[in-house]
């Protein structure tokens, strides 16, 4: 049975724990707001690029473009977008179990990853497949070369016929409460569905070789970044939810804590005075 002192400690000790908690909800929060507004910022670019693309690839095959080019394997590529921090519950774990599972159903066992984020580094570092790079830590300001070099990595392997598909794995952001594994295939490329398909004749200048291949390559980039920008709302979000339960519950412990604390300080008390008593009667 552990001594009042044993229990205050635990006592202070759990109220340490419930400020920790509280403030990093409190930051969650914060930064929460900030990776939401970036995210909704980029929507409208995202939404016009992809109408463009629609457009256009419908015109176009393989011929054109090695983009377009069909599977004959089986041979996968995949960009996992993770979060480099944990405290946010199942957020990570669940994406990494996901992707690991299609895979398995598609009779992949070695497919070729490209991680950003410590998180999906760690998990499949334990699984059979192979991790080809990995970036981990990156600042705001170096995103936009990381994507431009994981785009640049998998298109120059797809393009050179190492690998047959290649899948974007991430967690789109939903709601505060609501974070969902997504898996897009990024090559080869699929045209995009479109509410129109615009029938007009085009005229290009320059050549439809290097439109399409500047055009595809920023599709493709800009799918990356609204992805990595999901991941980061749904990383906060996570994480603010999961220390506001852990808020919630290292309250719920200090009453119960506090609770036998006052029981056993009663008993002991008790016991004392039963034994005052004892003493002196036998007197």
């Amino acid at each position: 049975m552990p001594s009042l002192k044993d229990i205050r400690n635990r006592i202070t000790s759990v109220k340490k724990t419930q400020k920790t908690t509280s403030a990093m909800k409190m930051v969650s929060a914060a930064k929460l707001r900030r990776a939401e507004d970036a995210s909704k910022a980029a929507n409208p670019y995202s939404a016009q690029l992809k109408r463009v693309v629609s457009s256009l690839s419908s015109r176009f095959g393989e011929d054109d473009n090695p983009l377009f080019r069909e599977p004959t394997s089986n041979r996968t590529g995949v960009i996992l977008l993770t979060s480099d921090r944990g405290l946010c519950g199942g957020f990570n774990t669940n994406l990494c179990r996901t992707v690991l599972r299609q895979l398995t159903e598609s009779g992949v066992s070695d497919a070729q990853f490209v991680t950003v984020g410590r998180k999906g580094n760690d998990f499949i570092k334990r699984s059979s497949h192979t991790i080809i790079e990995h970036y981990g830590d990156t600042p705001p300001g170096e995103r936009p070369r990381v994507i431009n070099e994981v785009v640049g990595l998998m298109m120059e392997r797809f393009v050179a016929g190492e690998l047959d598909r290649v899948l974007l794995v991430y967690s789109h952001f939903v709601s505060v409460l609501t974070q969902q594994p997504t898996i897009e295939t990024l090559f080869p490329i699929e045209p995009p569905e479109a509410e129109e398909t615009d029938e007009r004749e085009v005229l290009f200048e320059p050549s439809p070789e290097q439109i399409l291949g500047a055009l595809l390559q920023k599709y493709v980039q800009n799918c990356v970044f609204t992805a990595w920008l999901d991941i980061l709302a749904g990383e906060h979000a996570a994480r603010m939810t999961s220390m506001e339960a852990a808020t919630k519950n290292a309250g719920e412990m200090i009453d119960k804590l506090q609770l036998y604390y006052n029981r056993s300080r009663q008993a002991a008390i008790t016991t004392e005075l039963i034994e005052i008593i004892s003493g002196s009667e036998s007197l």
